[in-house]
């Protein structure tokens, strides 16, 4: 991964092969969200909530990242990424929902913005959700 900071602002080139959610993990951010990205993926899997669990939807082949969007937050002490990607098949048939896992093919573009006066922090919910908490940084 190539990656920039300045300020707020992170930009990340993720390579081919990457694992797209580890990737984007290994950044340490705690608290940010994904504005944009854009690239190619393989082997995504989407995840729809169906009120008790998410059902997996499947695409192996590769696929060009229309739209990521996400946010980091903290689980615990653990750090937690939620994103979402709109995808184009060859031929332009549009897929999306909550991304489970995929891997970079050829490459991915992401750009994070940091939110350093705000603390986003996730909790297990009734549902089986992990809600996000966002609270104004104590100073």
């Amino acid at each position: 991964m190539i990656q920039a900071r300045c300020g707020d602002d992170l930009v990340a080139r993720l390579e081919d092969g990457e694992d797209l959610l580890a990737s984007l993990l290994s950044l340490e951010v705690d608290s940010g969200v994904i504005q944009s990205g854009v690239g190619m993926l393989r082997n995504l899997e989407f995840g729809y909530w169906d009120g008790s669990q998410y059902l997996v939807e499947r695409v192996p082949e590769p696929v060009e990242l229309l739209s990521l969007q996400g946010n980091f937050a903290l689980f615990g002490k653990e750090r937690a990424i939620h994103c979402h990607a709109a995808v184009a098949r060859r031929g332009g048939e549009a897929l999306g929902g909550h991304v489970l896992r995929a891997t970079v093919h050829n490459t991915t573009e992401a750009l994070v913005r940091l939110l350093p006066g705000i603390d986003l922090e996730r909790r297990e919910e009734k549902s089986g959700l992990r809600g996000l908490y966002p609270r104004v940084r104590a100073t």
